[in-house]
């Protein structure tokens, strides 16, 4: 009977793996992946046969009944079972149940963290989620439920915590703006898009709470990870004043043309 390992590709950046998981992609047998998994990511799994597993918000997607079943076959078949999971594999990755399929099955199981977004995006803005009497508490929550599941209770963490960072957000942003200030968050509360974290096609859209309500909802091709608090006002501010900067520059151009 073979080992599974739960491995954490990272927010995208091929070169943000742990070395653990480097070397554990390098043994594979098969790994088992996410859609999202950078290509030069997967590689590295050069001796792997490569199964992709990925769900995508609105597309074909492959059912966790699947994934738990064939990870319980593989390691019948293969010593070293890789499950490569986008970002950690221990936060909103489903991993529960993977490790309680293979639990029940008795077979060995390993986790190997991975750096998820909201950390990525926050060393590539280069602003801390916590500050000395700014920021004291951080939430990471989702509002997105499954199909058969009930609503979740993201809302109470999220309004209480002096950061939050909402994953699976994006399509559901101007609502959820809505109900954070609904809740008693200030509506110029700033609110920052990374798409792409880490990756060289990264894209940010600065805004707040009050302008993501009323819209319109900012479109993205890539993952996206919302950031919200004031930890970021100094973000916000500076591309205000670039804006403000712009605007004027345009200005005074159309001003001369007319003159």
């Amino acid at each position: 009977m073979g080992k599974v390992y739960l491995v954490g590709a990272g927010p995208g950046a091929p070169d943000l793996l742990t070395l653990r998981a480097a070397r554990l992609l390098e043994r594979a047998d098969i790994v088992f992946h996410d859609a999202l998994v950078h290509a030069d990511t997967l590689k590295l799994a050069t001796q792997a046969r490569l199964v992709d597993v990925g769900k995508r918000n609105g597309k074909v997607s492959t059912e966790q009944r699947f994934t738990n079943r064939a990870l319980v076959e593989a390691a019948k078949t293969h010593a070293v079972v890789v499950r490569l999971k986008g970002g950690d594999p221990m936060l909103f990755g489903r991993a529960h149940e993977e490790l309680e399929a293979l639990r029940e099955a008795g077979i060995e199981a390993e986790v190997v963290p991975g750096i998820t977004a909201a950390l990525a995006a926050s060393a590539s803005l280069g602003l801390s989620l916590t500050r000395r009497g700014l920021s004291r508490h951080v939430a990471f929550v989702t509002p997105r439920t499954g199909a058969d599941q009930s609503p979740t209770e993201w809302l109470g963490a999220a309004s209480s915590a002096d950061t939050v960072a909402l994953y699976m957000a994006a399509t559901q942003s101007q609502a959820v703006a809505a109900d954070l200030i609904a809740a008693g968050r200030p509506a110029t509360t700033p609110a920052i898009f990374v798409e792409n974290v880490s990756l060289p096609n990264e894209r940010r859209v600065v805004t707040t709470l009050q302008a993501l309500r009323n819209g319109p909802t900012p479109s993205f091709e890539g993952p996206a990870i919302l950031l919200v608090g004031e930890v970021f006002r100094e973000l916000s501010l500076s591309v205000m004043e670039h804006e403000a900067e712009i605007r004027l520059a345009v200005t005074e151009r159309c001003q001369a043309k007319s003159a």
